[in-house]
Formats: structure tokens, sequence, C-alpha cells
């Protein structure tokens, strides 16, 4: 097989280089003579677009390691030279494994570039590295996470001057740069130690952190009633970045109650006890809800390893309810429109950006308060540029909050990306809120679904691993654009939304009508009812995501929608 040949090639010449980092000569010894172990990790380059690199640490192309994450820093370092003048770079990094010698090397080799870099002392959850860029006025900014990803993951995301994650044309050039450094006879590289001595990599000031928790605490709206509050939090940081910053916060406004979970209070890239460091799934609150048994907490606080997402548990009667993404989403609605039109501080034209998957809900609490809702494509970025642009027009005061239904959210303008620091602050806020009103979070939610309706919004996942695994995926979104279901779960579909296309075809009148976002691979179907599906390729995990939204009078109604759309989409998907 001539590609094996070509292959094999690759790989030896990494066994003959790569020779800085023992680990991998370790790896590529133990995959000697196994075809289908060096195909995959030798098969294709880790891609590089606007959420930069992600994948297995390890040895090879098509992971993340010292060669790669070299290659394309320099790749930026060429891409900053010729588009900036004295480029500087802001760096942060997480709890992962190899995160720190990756951010490292990456400054080694922006400052033999003679990049100009900023790098945070110790690990720090990926909004304090948004809020640096644009304090430090750096011409781009690196983090090195995988976020949520089980342990095997390294990621290295690049961001641009206003502190979001890098444009498409950014990412473009960045990666025209990278597509011509050879990995390992291209890259520039200066010790870091060298670098510090040089002056041209410097620490980022306990000044410009303190800044951003002062920027934090501005958004709160009832530090008197946190600090009378008996507010119980059982609050878990993942073995992340959020067990500093969220503990000084909940402090800082008042929240004195607070347990942390101890095996998940330290940094440890492993995750030993939860091997999903995900805030969507249940596994991650085993501990805090068996802390809880013989001491009651009114709420269970999780954030992920990077801490740019946060999940909830929530005590109602004796047991604790998770709550989704949306319904968090919800709730900081309801409560930062209301509680700002209780003080009497509401703008004029308030605003909250969401992603088009998160649930419509949202627009039904803000219409109460003549909020305008806006909808974007999934990444936080798009809600970042459009913080930007009202800053830029002097409107910031209208935004109110940026939200996904993937446990990301923000509030202030201190930072263009998802901030689990501020929202944990706001969560734990808004609960002792209402906890003064005789009320918990639960009761509110259900609450709110009385009053507009049972909206239930799930997410499945398909995941393809590897090659056969993209290959996959490129067959399904294909298959779903020349196929498309006339009906879903017994509903037929009246409406197509093609992304790609930048096209809404109507079902029912053929009338198309165009979409005024960036182009994106994504495919929604609309369904009678509020009902509908949306289908997208993850763009940081082998994963194929189906938005499901099932409208019901109640929610064993909607739940039955909901298994009945899931069935008809899992055939899709085989």
């Amino acid at each position: 097989m001539e590609n094996m040949k070509i292959i094999n090639e690759l790989y030896n010449l990494w066994r003959e280089k790569a020779v800085c980092d023992s680990d991998l000569q370790t790896e590529l010894s133990s995959i000697e003579g196994n075809d289908e172990e060096i195909l995959d990790r030798f098969y294709k380059n880790l891609e590089f677009g606007t959420a930069g690199l992600r994948g297995v640490i390890g040895a090879g192309t098509n992971r993340m390691n010292v060669y790669t994450v070299g290659q394309a820093t320099q790749g930026l370092a060429d891409y900053l030279n010729s588009d900036f003048e004295a480029p500087s770079v802001a760096i942060a990094y997480d709890s992962r494994i190899k995160s720190e010698y990756f951010a490292r090397y990456a400054a080694g080799v922006l400052a033999a570039n003679n990049v100009k870099v900023y790098i945070y002392p110790e690990l720090v959850p990926t909004p304090m590295l948004s809020f640096a860029i644009r304090k430090l006025g750096c011409s781009s900014g690196i983090i090195l996470t995988a976020s949520h990803n089980p342990a095997k993951y390294n990621g290295y995301k690049c961001y641009d001057p206003n502190g979001y994650q890098m444009t498409d044309e950014a990412a473009a050039k960045t990666y025209g740069f990278i597509s011509k450094t050879d990995m390992f006879s291209g890259v520039k590289h200066i010790e870091f130690e060298k670098g510090i001595e040089s002056g041209l990599i410097e620490y980022i000031s306990q000044e410009v952190s303190d800044e951003f928790f002062s920027k934090v605490k501005e958004t709160c709206l009832s530090l008197d009633i946190c600090k009378n509050s008996d507010l119980k939090v059982i609050y878990t940081p993942l073995n992340g970045t959020g067990n500093k910053p969220v503990r000084r916060m909940l402090q800082e406004i008042g929240i004195k109650n607070v347990r942390i979970v101890k095996e998940q209070e330290l940094p440890d890239g492993n995750f030993p006890t939860c091997p999903y460091p995900n805030p969507e799934i249940k596994q991650v609150f085993e501990l805090a809800i068996e802390m809880a048994k013989d001491d009651k907490a009114d709420l269970l606080l999780a954030t992920d390893p990077d801490c740019d997402r946060v999940g909830i548990a929530v005590l109602s009667g004796d047991e604790y309810k998770l709550m989704t993404g949306n319904e968090v989403g919800v709730l900081l609605a309801e409560y930062l429109l209301s509680r700002r039109k209780e003080l009497n501080i509401l703008p004029k034209e308030p605003l909250i950006v969401k992603s088009f998957v998160t649930t419509d809900l949202v627009e039904a609490v803000c219409k109460k308060f003549g909020a305008k809702v806006k909808n974007v494509l999934t990444g936080f970025k798009y809600i970042g540029e459009i913080i930007t642009r009202m800053e830029k027009e002097g409107e910031e005061e209208n935004f109110i909050a940026g939200m996904e239904e993937s446990y990301g959210y923000l509030s202030g303008i201190h930072a263009r990306d998802k901030d689990a620091v501020v929202a944990s602050t706001l969560i734990c806020e808004m609960a002792a809120y209402y906890k003064s009103k005789g009320k918990s979070l639960y009761e509110v939610m259900q609450e709110i679904y009385r009053e507009n309706g049972a909206y239930l919004n799930t997410v499945v996942s398909f995941t393809f691993e590897g090659a056969s695994g993209m290959k996959k995926m490129a067959e399904i979104m294909e298959n779903l654009r020349k196929n498309a279901p006339s009906s879903i779960g017994g509903m037929d579909v009246v409406a197509v939304s093609d992304y790609e296309k930048s096209e809404t075809v109507d079902l029912l009148s053929g009338e198309k009508e165009k979409i005024d976002l960036p182009k994106s691979n994504v495919i929604s179907f609309k369904l009678p009812s509020s009902n509908g599906v949306i289908v997208r390729p993850s763009g940081t995990e082998p994963k194929v995501k189906v938005y499901l939204t099932a409208c019901g009078k109640d929610f064993d109604e909607a739940e039955k929608i909901a298994e009945k759309l899931k069935l008809d989409m899992e055939k899709y998907m085989k």
C-alpha cells in the first residue's frame, strides 16, 4: 500500500528527529510494526482553525506534542510579524498534562521570533487570558487547554487582539504560515529562562489579575443580600483552574459557607475521580452529592478544567436536581433582567446574545422585560464580536449577558469569551437572592416553565474516532443535505436551514431566505409547534451533535416528543 509506505517513512523520520521529549520516543518504540497505530498518529496533521489545535497527547503529526505546538507557534509568529508592528502575545495554561510545558515552549518560540510574550505565572481560567489580551494590548493570545475533554486530550487555542478566538481570516493566514513550516528544522526557539532574562518573556503581574476580579465583582447586583445570606455551597473545580479564582470571588461577595470537594480541589490533569471533567454530566457531581448527605447544601457548583463552563445541581426536597445549560441560561436571563428592573438600572435597549442552538425560552423571558435577543452561530467568539461592536458604538451598557447551551455564560464586558468565574459568582448571588425570597433555583425554574410552557432541549452526541470517523462524519452531513428527511418524530419538516449554503428553504411555500450569518457546517430542520432538530459536527471533538427541541403542554408530553425525534435521528448516524 503506497500510502502506508509514506506513513511509515514519516514515522521513521519522527524516530530520528523527535528527541527533545523522551515520552515521544517511548511511545514511538511501543508501536513499531503496528500499522494501525502508526496510521492513526500520522495519517494527517492536526487541523488548525479558529479553535486552534486539539487532539490526543502523544507522538505524531495527528497528536498534541511539543513539535505540533512548536510548528503552530512558529506559524503564528510569522503571521504576527507580517501583520503587526512590534507584536505581543499573552499566554495561559490549564491543569492538563503537559499544558505548562507546551506554554513555556510556545513562549520560547515567540521570543526567538522577537515577539514579546506575557505569560501567567501559574495556571488560570481561559477568561483571564481573554482579559489580559485586551488589558495588555496584545496582538494575540494562546491558551493550552482542551476544556472539558477527557485527560488524554490537550489543545492550543489562539485569540485575536479583541480577546476572542481567532477569526476565520486570521486563522487562514496563520495556517498558511504553519503549512510552510517544517516542524523539525523550521521552528526557532530559545530557552524560557533566556527569554525571561532578555525581557522578551515577562510574567503577567498580580495587578492584572486583581483588575479582572474587580471587573467580575462589578457585575454583581445583590452584594448586601449575599453578605447576609446563609446560602450553603459545595464547589468542585474538577482538578482544574477554577479553585483559587472562584473561591476568591465567592468570598469577596460574602458567600461564606463554601465547602470544596477535596478529591477534586487541586490541579491534576489525570482527573482521577472524573474521567470526563464536564459539568454537563451527572458523574462530576457524585462526590459533591456524597458530601451533602450529612450536611445539605443549597447549591452544588462545578467548573470545567479551564473554568470557562459551569454546571449546577440544586436542592429540591431531599434530592439534587441537575440543571441543564439551557436552564441556567434562562435563570440568569430572568434574574439579571428582573433584578436590574427592580433596582431601576435596566437600560432602555437591553440585549442578550445567545447561540442559535440555545433554547428559545430565553426569548420568552426577555419579552417580559422588553429585552432583545440576538442569535449567533455556535462559538463564543461570535458573542465576543457583538460585544466589541457594541463597545465601539458606545452601547456596551445594553449588553446584559451572552450564553450558550453548552454551559458557557458571560455577563460584563471584561472578557470576550465564556467565563465560569463571573457565571459562578452570579449563580451563587442569584441563589442567595431567591433564597432570601424563600425560593430555590429549581422552584424558580418551575415557575418559568408554568408561565411559558415546557421546553425540553436535549443534545445527543455521536462519536466517530480516528480517520474512519472523520470520513463517516462528512458522509452523514452530505447524506442529510442530499436526502433530507421529510418528517422527523412523526412531524412534517416545514423548513430546512443549511448554514453552509446560507439558505433557509420553506418547504410549504418553496420560498428561500438568506441566512445572515457566517457559513457553517450546520443543518436545521424546523418542525411544527416550536419543535426542531439541529445537526452539526463538533469543532473540537470527534462528534456529530444533534440538538433536539421538544415543546409540549407539560414535560411528559415533551419527553415523548424528544424520544421520537431522537429515534428518528439515530437512523442517520449509522
